[in-house]
């Protein structure tokens, strides 16, 4: 059951994600509109008014915003007995074509995991994820996350990897079992903030007693900056939070989070 939801996601996903559905819209209202057919408006303006709205409204940090600031970041508690991060941050295909760790946009997650370690040395350092790929490569992001990780001088028995994960939910359930943490503990939920409520749902779901500790913010609160990311990143940031929130819908339908949007 877990392979055919994984699968049924990945290929929900290659269409309906808003930036390639609207960019269909407007190809399907076009040729209908060449082939004389007046109704091939109504797409064509659906899919050209999802572009407009984000070149001219800030619609992608409306909706980023509430995703983001759902879980503040709170003070770094005295003593911390482990940091889960979460993979989505390394690139696979890359790293086994270039042979040397490749990053992409939420970079923090790792980069976070190394100054928490200096910060807590006390802390168990672990990082989950297999590949989300319908088709995986060799390496697996644990794999590329071993390899900076060492690089960066952070190895040794504190630091464990969960390679089999392929989504937020396979995460959350094999990370738990793996490492097996027990009431009183202090773990720390590394990931980026637009996606802390549903990993706080599901890590909480899988029976994590776990503190959020948002990083790569994409947003700044009370309108600052809106307009200054370059269009094709407003794109992306809007697409990302849609995918957050149909996520949020689909994870709460299957009772994989505690609820439809987890707040503290």
């Amino acid at each position: 059951m877990e392979d055919f939801l994984f699968t049924v996601s990945k290929l929900f996903w290659l269409f309906a994600r808003p930036n390639t559905f609207a960019l269909f819209l407007v190809c399907l209202g076009v040729g209908l509109l060449i082939a004389r057919r007046r109704f091939g408006r109504w797409p064509a303006l659906l899919g050209l008014g999802w572009y407009v709205a984000v070149l001219l409204t800030p619609l992608a940090a409306w909706i980023t915003l509430p995703l983001e600031n759902r879980f503040p970041r709170p003070e770094l508690p005295t003593r911390v007995d482990g940091v889960v991060i979460l993979g989505g941050a390394v690139e696979q295909a890359l790293t086994e074509a270039r042979g040397i760790p490749a990053l992409n946009g939420a970079a923090e997650r790792m980069t976070e995991a190394v100054a928490l370690a200096r910060l807590r040395p006390e802390a168990r350092i672990v990082f989950t994820g297999g590949s989300a790929a319908l088709a995986p490569g060799q390496m697996s992001e644990a794999d590329v996350a071993r390899a900076l990780f060492a690089s960066l001088g952070l190895e040794g028995e504190r630091v464990i990897f969960e390679g089999r994960s392929r989504n937020t939910w396979e995460n959350a359930e094999l990370t738990h079992a793996q490492v097996n943490p027990t009431p009183g503990e202090t773990w720390l939920l590394v990931t980026s903030a637009s996606h802390m409520p549903r990993s706080m749902g599901t890590f909480r779901r899988a029976g994590w007693d776990i503190t959020a500790w948002p990083v790569n913010y994409s947003t700044r609160p009370g309108g600052a900056g809106w307009f200054d990311p370059p269009f094709s990143f407003r794109l992306g940031q809007a697409e990302w939070a849609a995918r957050e929130y149909v996520g949020l819908l689909a994870y709460w339908l299957l009772g994989r989070t505690s609820a439809l949007f987890p707040a503290p």
